[in-house]
């Protein structure tokens, strides 16, 4: 079974939101130069790379990563491809024109962020609209392969908030460049880290 890897590489030169914690790897310890293990620790933010958001990023009473369910994140989804959005532009529902709804999960291929190594500021976003639309039709998570459901500019932070109002999930920062529209097994889980607000997934697409 073919697996085809969403997770972009991290490494120091990976770009994180402009202000928050860049990757750092420190080895402690290193068998190349006589140890007898190789020990390292990292720092960095928790939206590094593919992640998924947990709904206590953005409202103050919501769920650590910790708590929420694996089912969420593993299982039938599908890929959208919209490469012609524009930049910066939100995705709408009249956007999915010819496009079926037809599993919970749904991921989104703009090609708007397409250097995970080189920022900008007028990535693909999602519409609040959009959030409800899917809602109805009983997604349960959405993903896309740029650094936020909403714009780079955006302090009401609505598509999240409309996340929040339909208890759907999300991930982030997808490399989808190699993934072809079409129906696919999600495999992203995050890790059980208490109390945060995100955590980095190995994001993978298997073909069923």
């Amino acid at each position: 079974m073919k697996i085809i890897d969403i997770s972009p590489v991290i490494d120091s030169t990976i770009g994180v939101w402009p202000g928050d914690t860049p990757f750092h790897r420190t080895v402690n310890l290193d068998l190349r130069i006589g140890d007898n293990i190789t020990l390292s620790d990292i720092r960095t933010t928790l939206h590094v790379g593919a992640h998924a958001d947990a709904p206590s990023h953005y409202t103050p009473d919501g769920a650590d990563i910790a708590s929420r369910s694996l089912d969420i994140y593993l299982g039938p989804c599908h890929l959208i491809h919209l490469p012609d959005l524009g930049p910066g532009a939100r995705i709408v529902p009249a956007d999915l024109e010819g496009h079926a709804i037809r599993h919970p999960r749904i991921l989104f291929r703009t090609d708007s962020f397409p250097d995970h190594r080189n920022w900008n500021e007028i990535f693909n976003s999602l519409s609040p609209e959009l959030v409800d639309h899917l809602d109805k039709r009983g997604v349960v998570l959405v993903g896309l392969d740029t650094p936020s459901v909403d714009p780079f500019d955006s302090k009401d932070l609505e598509a999240h908030q409309a996340l929040a109002r339909c208890d759907m999930a999300n991930l982030e920062g997808l490399a989808l460049a190699g993934a072809e529209e079409g129906d696919y097994e999600l495999i992203a889980l995050p890790l059980r880290i208490a109390g945060a607000d995100a955590s980095p997934v190995r994001a993978v697409l298997r073909r069923p």
